[in-house]
């Protein structure tokens, strides 16, 4: 099995099919797949074997794809890296994850030919520099057959986690992605004539997956934007470009902000919420606005996305849905007993979709999955006697803004690098436009001072921007436990009881 071959089956019934499109340029699925098999051929003349970790750290491109099917059609392992990531950030990765080879801009080429050596990467491949995105494609040859892996062999991995702590490197196999590809298409009836829009960084499991491999698997073209850009995406969807709209919740309030939206989205037949929790509300004015029902499901990185969706015909607003082929739910207690239907719980999952394990982290792996096999999301829900199931709440304190997941230790970590700062508390807050923000809570020393524009401009340079705190909070103390630890969910309610 290799994921690879999704494309080449595109590429033999489809060859003339558009597959991406970026601005003004498109190509079609003959094209893709030549291009494709350049990389790949081109990387094993450089001396790449499979199994071995290639990275990519490149902006949501025509060139991001190639790069990532010709990794894997030559059996190696892409290692998806965010292109927003901070220069810490992105050195922390690499030293993590360790690839062979590694595909970036010219900006990022400077700093990682710093740290080569001493991580053990081999050649740094960009637009200019050493080895260059053309040397490769000298190299290799438009025809090539991808070579074939275990279903069980890592195909990508894709981070959940940052620069401080623990780093969660998860590993997705074959089977796990194409398993989740087939869901997502199958559950959203895609075929070869769809269009679907990608604005979501490629390296996210929404964008990679869920729309990415998704839409190749089912021959359908990618319209592909490098950020959010709501005049394109209203443009696009106007005049045909779009069929599928794939968005945030924040997107979709953006949206209902708008006049005459019905026939801004005239051509899109179908969309759907995932990454952040979705109000009821605003699945009911998408309806009412639009004539069009935003669908949602349930999954998470270590899923490779796809775990439960709302069905056509079986929709229940308010849920995500039941669970998809080759999957199991199973809601459990704290010690690890399933539970009735309406008794809240651990969600917990099984199936040909979850992980093969955190990347050189065998302790995380064990205490996210229990004994018996089933992984344990962090999320708290209940499922009804249908086999509908219904988020409650989050065990973590990962916080959710705009879709993008931020871990409050990596940005008190950053905050604690300032002088003024004696103690400091990030945690998430409602918000109508972002679903959550970043709020740092912070208590100086005697003496010192706290100015948020300082500290905004500062965190910019040692964090991705999504992280950067909206808000800040100056307190005298912090409340905390007899133990001295920090009682983060005391904390967010004397702010909201506040605000009230």
């Amino acid at each position: 099995m290799n994921i690879a071959t999704n494309l080449e089956r595109a590429s033999f019934y489809f060859p003339e099919n558009p597959a991406l499109s970026e601005e003004d340029k498109v190509i079609s699925y003959r094209t893709f797949n030549e291009m494709s098999n350049l990389i790949a051929t081109g990387l094993i003349d450089m001396g790449l074997k499979p199994g071995e970790y290639v990275g990519i750290c490149f902006p949501n491109s025509i060139q991001w794809l190639v790069f990532y099917f010709g990794i894997l059609k030559a059996g190696a392992v892409a290692v998806t890296y965010a292109n927003a990531l901070s220069k810490e950030e992105l050195i922390f990765l690499v030293n993590h994850s360790k690839p062979k080879f590694l595909l970036t801009t010219e900006e990022k080429s400077h700093f990682l030919t710093e740290i080569k050596e001493s991580v053990g990467l081999q050649k740094i491949i960009c637009d200019k520099g050493e080895f260059k995105f053309n040397d490769l494609i000298e190299k290799g040859k438009p025809s090539f057959k991808a070579i074939d892996r275990d279903r069980n062999d890592v195909a990508a991995i894709l981070y959940t986690g940052g620069t401080t702590g623990t780093p969660k490197g998860v590993m997705l196999t074959h089977e796990n992605i194409n398993t989740s590809a087939y869901n997502v298409s199958h559950n959203e009836k895609s075929t070869e004539n769809d269009r679907a829009i990608c604005f979501l960084p490629l390296n996210h499991v929404f964008g990679q997956i869920h729309i990415m491999n998704a839409t190749v698997f089912s021959a359908g073209c990618l319209e592909i934007l490098q950020n959010f850009d709501l005049d394109k995406i209203l443009y696009y969807a106007s005049c045909g470009r779009i069929t599928k709209l794939f968005a945030v919740p924040t997107v979709y309030t953006r949206l209902l902000s708008l006049d005459g939206l019905k026939e801004k989205l005239r051509s899109i037949r179908y969309c759907f919420s995932a990454a952040a929790n979705l109000p009821l509300e605003i699945v009911k004015q998408w309806k009412e606005t639009t004539g069009l029902t935003i669908h949602e499901g349930y999954g998470m990185t270590e899923t490779a996305s796809a775990v439960t969706f709302n069905h056509y015909y079986r929709h229940v607003i308010g849920s995500i849905g039941t669970t998809v082929p080759g999957v199991e739910v199973q809601i459990r207690n704290l010690n690890g007993n399933p539970l009735p239907p309406n008794k809240e719980g651990e969600i917990c999952i099984k199936g040909h979709n979850v992980m093969k394990g955190y990347l050189n982290n065998p302790e995380t792996t064990k205490e996210t999955f229990w004994e018996d096999g089933w992984l344990r999301s962090g999320d708290i829900g209940y499922s009804d006697e249908n086999g509908y199931i219904y988020i409650v709440d989050r065990l973590k304190d990962m916080i959710i803004t705009g879709g993008e997941n931020v871990y409050p230790k990596e940005v008190e970590e950053a905050i604690y690098k300032r002088q003024e700062v004696q103690e400091c508390a990030v945690i998430g807050l409602p918000d109508k436009e972002w679903g959550e923000k970043v709020v740092a809570v912070i208590v100086p020393k005697s003496g010192h001072n706290i100015s948020p524009d300082e500290f905004k401009a500062f965190l910019k340079t040692k964090i991705a921007p999504y992280k950067v705190p909206k808000q800040y909070i100056v307190l005298k103390e912090l409340p905390k436990s007899p133990a001295g630890k920090i009682l983060k969910r005391e904390l967010k309610k004397m702010i909201l009881e506040k605000n009230n």
